[in-house]
């Protein structure tokens, strides 16, 4: 049973969860994920020593916590049964299986193609640029959001 939340008298609201990733090579990175994926771009900062971030708009942020156990049956269901990292991104799409195609194109590997899985997703698994693991995902049915 998981413990009760501390009360407080001012609620505490994330506005905005930002995942940082460091890559040598910045405009592959970008090309992949804006150009491919279709993240928009929000925001670049270029600061002097060649300093330069870009913020890509990835909509909707969530953080899914899942125990060993639930880690070994989805590393199953969609790659296979190679171990994913402890952090991986998952990113809902309209076409998982034309995305997927795109995205390999674009220089992803492939660890498990499109797979239909028992919670009625279509779930493929790739590594992109930066070294970052990626579940692309397409509901099957539609999720409440309520």
């Amino acid at each position: 049973m998981l413990p009760a939340m501390p009360e407080s008298d001012q609620p505490r609201t994330v506005r905005q969860l930002r995942l940082v990733v460091e890559t040598e090579d910045l405009d592959s990175a970008i090309a992949f994920y804006r150009d491919t994926l279709g993240l928009n771009e929000e925001l670049t900062v270029e600061s002097e020593g060649g300093a330069k971030v870009i913020v890509l708009d990835a909509g909707r942020a969530t953080i899914e916590f899942v125990n060993p156990a639930q880690k070994r049956l989805i590393d199953g269901i969609e790659a296979g049964g190679t171990p994913s990292p402890k952090y991986r991104v998952a990113f809902e799409v309209e076409d998982t299986s034309g995305l997927t195609e795109d995205l390999v194109k674009a220089g992803a590997t492939l660890l498990g193609p499109p797979t239909v899985t028992p919670w009625q997703s279509l779930n493929s698994r790739l590594e992109g640029p930066a070294g970052l693991q990626l579940t692309i995902f397409q509901e099957l049915t539609p999720v409440d959001d309520a």
